[in-house]
């Protein structure tokens, strides 16, 4: 299934130059004025795992297919968008299409990049777009729950609907919502301010390590989990060198682990709790997306429908197992496939084999 993240924030904060680099692509205008991005970029990005490379060759596999990431750069929001300001509604409704939001967050000093506000303040920035995305959402409930739309609205929608307005007329969190309802449900409703949302924290060289005193009033607010900080114009960097070890020794010199894709990809994993199977042969290796508590019928929905309805069973490796035993034969001589039915828990590193009628 993949995933898909929406990148927002305010104008001039560094969403364009984070895409490119985590596209690694110059696919986005990265200008120092107001909304340069007019039309939401898209870049699907193949999600690293090295687990994928030890079953290419011990599968012998002609292919290798990773799972993949959409990362979408929406246009600078600005106060008032809600009310049409700046590029207005047109860009709220590009949200709603996303699995999970990427608030991009300035908190470098520059007298050089624009910043739409007279001053450096990531919280009071963050504000302004949560802001803008409950009023959108507000008159998007009061419209659906008007007389004269609320016949075509299901129960649980309108029961979400008066919960999510509740919540927003109190100035509280809507992500409480998919704890209290089923994700699903929540998802069709479409609301904005419910979504899963990640926080980047966007620096200058000088703060990649230690961060800086924006990052740690921003931090110290909303905490670590959801938080990342990144410096977006290094990672393009990072991207222009073309060989691997010219890479890893200009992170060495910055004292940078990991590269900001493989950090977002982490967190967008644990935020949307999501996992990874695999199938493996000689044709391909290839690697799968699904929710954590998956069950086998729905995972091999993932790969086609027909597997999902004509379900019989899945014979099931681990990958530990699988790697040990050099791929399916050895694994099957040795006791260690099992055939799992239609109640199976899909768990991370599961190399699948589906069996189903047509």
């Amino acid at each position: 299934m993949g995933f898909k993240c929406g990148i927002v924030g305010l104008p001039n904060v560094g969403k364009s130059t984070l895409f490119n680099a985590l596209t690694n692509s110059s696919k986005a205008q990265a200008a120092n004025f107001p909304f340069c991005t007019i039309d939401p970029n898209i870049g699907i990005v193949p999600v690293p795992d090295n687990r994928l490379d030890k079953l290419v060759s011990v599968s012998n596999s002609k292919k290798k297919i990773y799972t993949t990431i959409s990362f979408v750069d929406i246009a600078g929001l600005v106060k008032g968008a809600s009310k049409g300001e700046g590029l207005g509604n047109k860009f709220l409704s590009h949200i709603r299409e996303v699995d999970a939001i990427i608030h991009m967050i300035r908190c470098f000093d520059s007298d050089d990049i624009q910043n739409v506000n007279p001053d450096v303040n990531p919280i009071r920035d963050l504000e302004i777009i949560e802001t803008e995305m409950k009023l959108a959402d507000l008159e998007s409930i009061q419209k659906r729950l008007d007389k004269k739309n609320r016949k075509n609205v299901e129960e649980v929608q309108i029961q979400i609907l008066e919960k999510a307005m509740s919540l927003i007329n109190n100035d509280q969190d809507l992500s409480i919502l998919n704890e209290q309802y089923e994700k699903k449900d929540v998802s069709i409703c479409g609301l904005l301010s419910s979504k899963p949302k990640l926080y980047v924290c966007n620096v200058d060289e000088e703060s990649i390590s230690e961060g800086n005193k924006y990052t740690n009033q921003f931090i110290e607010k909303f905490g670590e989990d959801k938080t990342l900080v990144i410096s977006a114009d290094i990672e393009n960097q990072i991207n222009d060198l073309g060989d691997e070890m010219e890479k890893k020794k200009f992170m060495e010199m910055l004292n940078i682990k990991e590269t900001g894709l493989n950090n977002l990809i982490k967190k967008g994993y644990d935020l949307l709790s999501l996992e990874t199977f695999f199938t493996s042969g000689p044709e391909e290796s290839r690697a799968w997306t699904v929710t954590k508590n998956c069950t086998a019928p729905k995972a091999a929905g993932e790969i086609h429908t027909d597997f999902e309805k004509g379900f019989i069973r899945a014979e099931t490796v681990s990958y530990d197992d699988f790697i040990k035993n050099d791929g399916w034969v050895k694994s099957k001589e040795n006791g260690k496939m099992r055939l799992e039915g239609k109640d199976y828990i899909v768990k991370d590193g599961d190399i699948l084999n589906f069996r189903f009628n047509t």
